[in-house]
């Protein structure tokens, strides 16, 4: 039996890696340490406080003693940090929360894991520390071993806690793995993206604010896909590797929206353009080539099949979004 810690596990990917782990893995511990922040939500955990396996912690990934004391009494094997702020526009606004979080909060789990011995560290990161992509060259794709080149004080943070990752394996030879992944999407997604603010905009017959022309493109993973690759890396995958995650579905953001648009059976009139981001991406498109010929992952789930699951959830989870919207008017 191995313990892990997820920490961030109330927020949508550490969330759906919860359950995937729960499912998958009856005879492990599973413990979730989340500050329960504007993304972290008990009502995603509802159903895996149920389980005995399962140990919910309320605590801040910056706080020391929470963390070492945490460690010293559930001794976790396998560390996966899915805590981040993660908003490309709130790290525009206010970039030392992100820095604080994504920065400093990673050096304190890596201090434990140092201290109780893990048998691995694994840093959830991002497609956008490697910066974008031209929109008219389609045979260009992010390798590992593209260059860091941020844009937005949020994937600097991300790409800081990288480097240091990397730097603890280097000097002290801790046992860690970096995950670099496109743009998710799937259940429990925190209605501020683009993907769920579209839905829960529409089924609410509101205006569905577009940057610029949206003519952005984002290569969309489905969240389960992802788990399952973060299992395989935690378990498989080689110590000191960054491993890219990507989903092989392109897409401009206006493609995507009119497709919501389509399945919920609302009119292209509720799109509004709005002022594009100060510095926004033209395009991401991830090459999984490593991950795919180490461990033999490859997304299973098409863009196609993976929205209408997504729109039906939220279809039928109503209560859940509806409680995440009204926490955030309080």
């Amino acid at each position: 039996m191995k313990t892990i810690l997820a920490t961030g596990g109330a927020g949508f990917i550490g969330g759906n890696f919860v359950y995937h782990v729960l499912n998958k893995y009856p005879e492990y511990k599973v413990i979730c340490l989340d500050a329960l922040t504007y993304a972290g939500h008990m009502e995603t955990l509802s159903s895996a406080l149920k389980n005995s396996q399962f140990i919910f912690i309320k605590g801040d990934i910056t706080d020391r003693g929470t963390v070492l004391d945490l460690f010293a009494l559930h001794k976790p094997n396998i560390v996966i940090n899915f805590a981040a702020e993660s908003h490309v526009d709130r790290s525009i606004v206010d970039p030392g929360v992100f820095l604080r979080t994504n920065v400093q909060g990673t050096g304190v789990l890596l201090d434990a894991c140092r201290e109780y011995g893990v048998e691995r560290f694994h840093q959830v990161s991002t497609d956008e520390v490697y910066g974008d992509l031209p929109l008219d060259r389609p045979d260009l794709l992010f390798t590992e071993e593209t260059p860091l080149h941020t844009s937005s004080p949020y994937s600097a943070s991300k790409a800081g806690a990288d480097l240091l990752v990397l730097a603890y394996f280097r000097t002290y030879k801790l046992p860690v793995s970096i995950s670099r992944c496109s743009n998710n999407y799937g259940p429990f997604h925190f209605p501020e993206k683009l993907i769920p603010l579209m839905i829960t905009n529409a089924m609410n017959d509101k205006l569905l604010p577009v940057y610029g022309e949206g003519t952005n493109v984002r290569d969309w993973l489905y969240v389960e896909d992802h788990c399952e690759a973060i299992d395989l890396i935690v378990h498989n995958g080689r110590a000191g590797e960054v491993y890219n995650i990507g989903g092989h579905n392109e897409r401009q953001n206006i493609d995507v929206v009119k497709v919501i648009l389509h399945e919920l059976g609302k009119p292209e009139s509720l799109i509004k353009y709005v002022t594009d981001r100060p510095g926004h991406d033209l395009r991401y498109a991830i090459d999984p080539g490593k991950i795919n010929n180490e461990l033999g992952w490859l997304p299973k789930t098409t863009f196609e099949v993976g929205i209408k699951h997504t729109i039906q959830w939220y279809l039928d989870n109503k209560d859940w979004w509806m409680q995440v919207l009204a926490s955030q008017k309080q």
